[in-house]
């Protein structure tokens, strides 16, 4: 039986690759050799050079956020643009609602 494949980013390198899943072991860019970061099997890259949608992605996975499938199918509302970003996070600091939490809610009231 295969193992379903799952994605990693290399930041640097604005790179997205589709590897099987082997547990919390560290994957390597095969480009730069850096760390990988685990992004989950719902994750389409931006392309590699939209730089405002790397850097959007950027702020995502530094804040916790990551792609994994729900039992409804996809991982749920991201934003996608330096715009949506900044409103959640004046949002998040006007309420003290946690950052990663704003970024993921659909709409801000």
């Amino acid at each position: 039986m295969r193992h379903a494949k799952t994605s990693y980013v290399c930041l640097p390198c604005r790179g997205s690759y589709k590897q099987p899943y082997l547990g919390a072991q560290d994957r390597l860019c095969p480009r730069c050799a850096k760390p990988m970061i685990h992004v989950g099997s719902a994750f389409a890259a931006p392309r590699r050079r939209d730089r405002a949608g790397w850097r959007v992605l950027s702020v995502l996975l530094h804040a916790g956020v990551r792609f994994h499938k729900s039992c409804c199918g996809g991982p749920g509302y991201r934003p996608r643009t330096l715009h949506e970003v900044r409103e959640r996070m004046v949002y998040a600091r006007t309420t003290g609602e946690p950052f990663v939490q704003a970024l993921v809610r659909h709409e801000l009231p």
